[in-house]
């Protein structure tokens, strides 16, 4: 079956124009030379691109997957015409100057431009944006020769770039890296060493590749705090931007995954004939700082891909729910002549169609109201301006990347369920998008190390008035709420939810620094997932308000059998009646369960530090 489905446009526009106003943007001298009508032509041809050119590559791609030949990483072939058109259309740098390969759009537009391109295909789409992430760290630390040299290469696509972190006795802890290097007369630096798991480390589609690379000078200390970073091209780059020859950066294999088949997660030798040569970025034994910037871009980015698996699992489901003919309606169950009704029908179906729309147009609206952040940052009018937004998205960077990723993977998981049977095999497109939304969870951090990194970093930023700066913005539509109609009781308990998160970190906060971290960590987990909860009732709660009074306008009242009636015959009313139902569904269903794992963690139960290693069973 063809996939057809990425993102509900509708709900891409109420969340940009709607809920985070992005209209307001061009109103800033920055980008008072667009309108709406540029912001929609944008999302609009990043849309047609997707569907037209992206989609129709996410099975062949699947299907024929990287191989690895002879030396060498041969990526589908199916990638190669859409990778160009990509280029030639600059969806690479949307939010980076015109002048160096850009479109100077705001973050929050270039967003909702790549939930389409991105979300069509990662696997394709990795081959280009990281390009993107290298070339920022360049930009932002590199030198002006390096920013000649590489930059516009990079920000057009021209060149391929990665993320060379991870080595076979260094995945996670990343200070015990082992790649070594040695300063040239020349300035340039001999590196020697093997790292693994790097996404696209090698292929055929561009006609070089940018590598930044961690490695230890000799006799810097040991640790994070010795660690730099290297630009080794796979082909030299002269200094005046022109390619030399190839560098001593080798393949040496790719793995056999469970999915994102299409996309080389590539096994890579440095030095291995002792001529593998690279520049310095930034300044020695700084790597991780350099790094930690194309990290967090990159933690936002697979934050969105559980997003963008999720909201296509989604949209497949209930599209089949609707046509799908299985069993009798509930309240004709004793009738042997009734007739088959669509599965949409039956209440166990719509439980979990509606726990995956909550979820995934929660996620929508955190996603994008962190990229408006971006964009409020970049615009603040003061330093206190800019520094607080700063905090709040520093403090939702490891939400995005754990709860979106976590979540959007069981979204995945509830629509094979949707599918029944058809959905385990492969004649659907939510297997794979079940395969491929996996490993978000995983790579660049797992989730339990966002969670650790929440509680051990973010939490107590500024001495925690980070945190509170996080609760006010949520204060702020509880507010709103309280003074809807109908909406007083939503705004209610979110608030009781909203207080209790605050009582619940200053707890897991204060057994952080005590002689109980153990046991703080063991929730910090729990804690990450609730506070990710709570963001999606604050989110689905900020939606109602907005969706109520439009609503109200279109029906004449808020009376449940008018708006039942009127979405019949208007989509308009249907959609706002579908936000304040789903606001509905999240915060009186789900909620009360975010409060019961608080409870939990309240109790700061140590049993799984005391447990003993043998008592875990096994051999």
């Amino acid at each position: 079956m063809a996939q057809q489905y990425i993102a509900d446009r509708r709900d891409v526009d109420f969340v940009l124009y709607e809920q985070m106003n992005a209209e307001e943007l061009t109103k800033t001298e920055k980008y008072a030379d667009l309108n709406k009508k540029a912001f929609d032509m944008v999302i609009n041809e990043a849309r047609n691109f997707a569907i037209k050119e992206i989609l129709p590559t996410y099975a062949e791609g699947d299907r024929n997957g990287a191989r690895y030949e002879d030396g060498r990483v041969i990526a589908p072939e199916c990638y190669r015409r859409p990778l160009e058109l990509f280029r030639e259309g600059e969806w690479i740098a949307m939010t980076e100057d015109p002048e160096i390969g850009g479109q100077g759009l705001p973050v929050l537009i270039a967003q909702a431009a790549n939930e389409y391109l991105i979300g069509a295909n990662f696997a394709f789409a990795a081959y280009a944006v990281l390009g993107h992430g290298t070339g920022k760290m360049i930009e932002i630390f590199g030198t002006d020769q390096q920013k000649k040299m590489f930059l516009e290469n990079l920000y057009t696509g021209r060149w391929g770039g990665t993320m060379d972190l991870t080595e076979p006795n260094a995945g996670s802890d990343v200070g015990s890296l082992e790649t070594t290097a040695v300063k040239n007369e020349d300035g340039t630096y001999s590196l020697t060493g093997n790292k693994i798991f790097i996404t696209n480390g090698d292929q055929n589609l561009t006609e070089n590749i940018i590598h930044p690379v961690l490695a230890r000078i000799e006799g810097a200390p040991k640790g994070t705090k010795g660690i730099s970073l290297f630009i080794v091209p796979k082909i030299w780059v002269n200094e005046d931007g022109s390619l030399g020859k190839p560098n001593d950066v080798v393949p040496t294999g790719i793995e056999e995954k469970m999915g994102l088949h299409g996309s080389p997660t590539t096994a890579l030798a440095f030095g291995s004939k002792g001529k593998c040569r690279g520049l310095l970025l930034g300044e020695e034994n700084k790597g991780m700082r350099v790094m930690f910037h194309m990290m967090n871009e990159a933690r936002l980015g697979v934050g969105l891909q559980g997003l963008n698996h999720a909201s296509g699992a989604y949209l497949y489901a209930v599209n089949y729910a609707r046509e799908r003919l299985q069993g009798r309606d509930l309240m004709q169950m004793g009738n042997p002549d009734a007739p088959s009704v669509q599965i949409i029908n039956h209440p166990d179906v719509r439980r979990m169609l509606i726990w995956m729309k909550a979820h995934v147009d929660g996620m929508r609206s955190f996603i994008y109201y962190v990229a408006s952040l971006f964009d409020r940052e970049e615009l603040a009018a003061s330093d206190k301006e800019r520094d607080k937004t700063q905090g709040l998205i520093d403090l939702l960077t490891p939400l995005i990347k754990a709860y979106c990723t976590d979540i959007g993977y069981d979204i995945c998981v509830q629509a094979i369920q949707v599918y029944g049977g058809y959905g385990y095999t492969k004649d659907y497109p939510v297997e794979q998008l079940t395969r491929d939304g996996k490993i978000s969870s995983i790579y660049e951090g797992t989730n339990g190390i966002q969670a650790m990194d929440l509680l051990g970093r973010k939490l107590g930023m500024k001495k925690g008035q980070v945190f509170m700066d996080f609760l006010g913005e949520i204060q702020k539509t509880i507010a709103e709420g309280k003074s809807t109609e109908g909406l007083e009781d939503m705004a209610a308990k979110l608030e009781e939810a909203v207080n209790r998160l605050g009582e619940v970190a200053m707890h897991i906060g204060k057994l952080a620094m005590s002689e109980k971290v153990k046991t703080a960590f063991g929730d910090s987990y729990p804690f990450l997932m609730v506070t990710g909860d709570v963001i999606m009732a604050w989110m689905h709660l900020w939606r109602a308000v907005v969706s109520t009074p439009k609503l109200k306008k279109i029906v004449g009242s808020l009376d449940d059998q008018a708006r039942f009636e009127k979405a019949e015959k208007n989509k308009e009313a249907a959609f706002y009646d579908g936000q304040l139902r789903t606001a509905e569904y999240f915060i009186y269903s789900m909620l009360p369960g975010a409060l019961g794992r608080m409870s939990a963690i309240l109790e700061s139960n140590e049993a799984l530090v005391l447990m003993h290693e043998k008592s875990f069973g096994g051999m």
